[in-house]
């Protein structure tokens, strides 16, 4: 069995390419929208943590990858956008050969980051 990762680099290190390519693109569009928040592995998924709340996770799975908001709030406010993926509580999942869109993917990382901080 695999070594749990700890770090997002090793995580991408196991996967397929063609996501891995996916989730870089991912990874480098969340950290563009919350440039303060820091990377780390949790529930054993690359994710990404600011003033110490988790904001937002994403990963690989058989079929396809995903972007874990962390917030049913989140997935069910831009219901409407995410209308062409499958989603459900907490999950919006997608095929690595069609990534989220960078818009859309910054404005639900704009939208944790405000629901974070309205909770605090």
């Amino acid at each position: 069995m695999a070594m749990k990762p700890t770090t997002i680099d090793e995580y991408l290190s196991g996967i397929s390419e063609d996501k891995r390519a996916a989730l870089e693109q991912l990874r480098k569009v969340i950290a563009a929208a919350a440039p303060k928040a820091e990377e780390c592995i949790s529930y054993q998924l690359p994710a990404f943590r600011l003033d110490g709340k988790l904001l937002v996770a994403f990963g690989a799975a058989a079929h396809h990858c995903a972007l874990y908001p962390m917030s049913a709030f989140c997935v069910e406010a831009h219901a409407s956008e995410l209308k062409d993926y499958k989603t459900s509580k907490g999950t919006i999942q997608f095929q690595a050969e069609q990534p989220l869109p960078a818009a859309l993917v910054r404005k639900l990382v704009k939208a944790r980051i405000a629901e974070n901080r309205a909770a605090e």
